[in-house]
């Protein structure tokens, strides 16, 4: 059995999203996102850095999204996690039982109080 064939149906979407983010940063901004959690240190300072400039929230809420969703999936891919889905909305299940919202931490980062990394250290901990 594949990693593919064993994913949930509510991977889908954020693993998708998370591919589009690796290639978006590779091709526009030349930085290589190879989901290690030493990864999410250049997450969290391009975040970082799109709150710098001034850009509105919604014209890199789609952005934000993929970066969270890109965070999850180092998490899914360390630990065993899992994406749950439900109103539209998307977390990883540590093998814990934890929920963690990574999409959200992205927003918090933005917004200057959130970190991937520490998400990501804090949950396979966890896990």
């Amino acid at each position: 059995m594949t990693a593919q064939e064993t994913r949930p149906h509510a991977a889908a979407k954020p693993v998708r999203w998370a591919a589009d983010a690796v290639a978006t940063m590779r091709e526009g901004a030349r930085v290589r996102l190879d989901y290690t959690a030493q990864s999410l240190w250049r997450v969290d300072r391009m975040i970082e850095e799109i709150r710098r400039e001034g850009a509105p929230y919604e014209a890199v809420e789609s952005v934000l999204r993929g970066f969270g969703a890109y965070a999850g999936e180092v998490v899914v891919r360390q630990t065993g996690a899992e994406w749950w889905a439900t109103g539209g909305e998307h977390w990883i299940r540590t093998t814990d039982g934890r929920l963690w919202d990574p999409m959200a931490e992205a927003r918090r980062c933005f917004a200057g109080n959130g970190s991937l990394r520490l998400l990501c250290r804090d949950a396979t901990a966890a896990g």
